[in-house]
């Protein structure tokens, strides 16, 4: 058994391989931890590439891509280990970026997941969208960032250079307690990708434990490497998987309505996509909905399954609405939420 295990999921991603695993073997070389890539499937030269590069990389080759929430869950059922450390292909990370987390998370068993702080990988001054300096959610399930209000990225001026309490922590580098992971439900093999460490987080929430960002600890992220942002397949996931992670997680007493103001907000962005003749983001959301009420039945079995400690909103729910903050109070970043 492994004390950590550092596992990233490649599906055709020789590129970024080549260009950032050398750094994460560099910085990643204490006892106790190994290095593993779990093999979505690749068509290219992935795998020969470690083979010939890398002797001590472990390999975890799946039959095809089983998308994010997926493959992760395959590659952990034949692993040993006290943490998991999920890092995308396409992060940077840097010199003792593990040891002072996990130092954080062995002396404090309520924090069951936990993240670095997240700089762009082509602008090093400002933040990473996918996650930045930890991630929340608001009122109506739309989710944002310490560092990022919805597209708006800040510069880091080291104003959230604190340790504190977030909602999720980013799939992109998420450190997480093998034995809590698994006993929340491991991701939603549903989700594919987007959202999926959203709704875990939630559901690692609902059985008491909490999630923070300790931001001494800094990785670089290029971010979009494996679906674009703003592409209509990354819209159809985000709308659908954002429905799904409200029916699971809500408590009953929010479920229906928050679920109702929130289809109504996706329509309004639906038609929006519409009238500027965006048909394909337009019928991405569209689409979305129709498979959210596909699958609606088995995702609320999925929720009678969900081990719920209490019926209330997480403490770092933001309470209000972030589209009213944004576009109306013109808040632009998290330090004006007073959250």
């Amino acid at each position: 058994m492994y004390k950590i295990a550092i596992v990233i999921l490649n599906w055709n991603g020789r590129e970024f391989l080549e260009r950032f695993l050398p750094g994460v073997v560099r910085h990643s070389s204490s006892p106790g931890i190994k290095i593993i890539i779990a093999d979505n499937g690749s068509s290219d030269d992935s795998l020969e590439f470690i083979r010939n590069k890398f002797k001590n990389v472990e390999i975890i080759e799946l039959d095809k891509n089983y998308g994010f929430a997926g493959g992760y869950n395959k590659a952990f059922e034949k692993i040993n280990s006290q943490y998991y450390i999920l890092l995308n292909s396409d992060v940077e990370v840097s010199k003792n970026w593990i040891e002072p987390i996990i130092k954080e998370m062995d002396n404090d068993p309520v924090v069951a997941a936990a993240m670095p702080k997240i700089i762009s990988y082509h602008d090093r001054s400002k933040f990473e969208y996918a996650g930045a300096a930890g991630g929340f959610i608001d009122k109506w399930g739309y989710p944002f960032c310490r560092g990022r209000i919805l597209n708006n990225i800040e510069p880091d001026n080291n104003q959230y250079n604190d340790s504190t309490e977030i909602f999720w922590a980013s799939g992109a580098c998420l450190f997480v307690k093998s034995k809590i992971f698994h006993d929340a439900g491991g991701f939603d093999d549903d989700f594919f990708a987007h959202m999926e460490e959203i709704d875990l987080c939630w559901r690692i929430k609902n059985l008491g434990y909490k999630i923070y960002c300790y931001p001494f600890s800094q990785v670089y992220h290029v971010g979009g490497g494996t679906l674009p942002n703003e592409t209509p397949s990354k819209l159809f996931l985000n709308f659908r998987n954002n429905l799904w992670v409200l029916l699971k997680n809500l408590p009953a007493k929010k479920l229906y309505s928050v679920l109702l103001i929130r289809k109504i907000l996706d329509g309004l962005a639906a038609m929006k996509f519409y009238l500027t003749l965006d048909w394909r983001k337009g019928n991405a959301v569209f689409k979305a909905h129709l498979s959210y009420y596909k699958h609606f039945r088995k995702m609320k079995q999925k929720r009678k399954k969900a081990d719920f400690k209490n019926n209330n909103l997480p403490s770092s729910v933001y309470r209000k609405s972030i589209l009213i903050s944004y576009f109306l109070k013109k808040k632009k970043t998290f330090t004006e939420l007073n959250l």
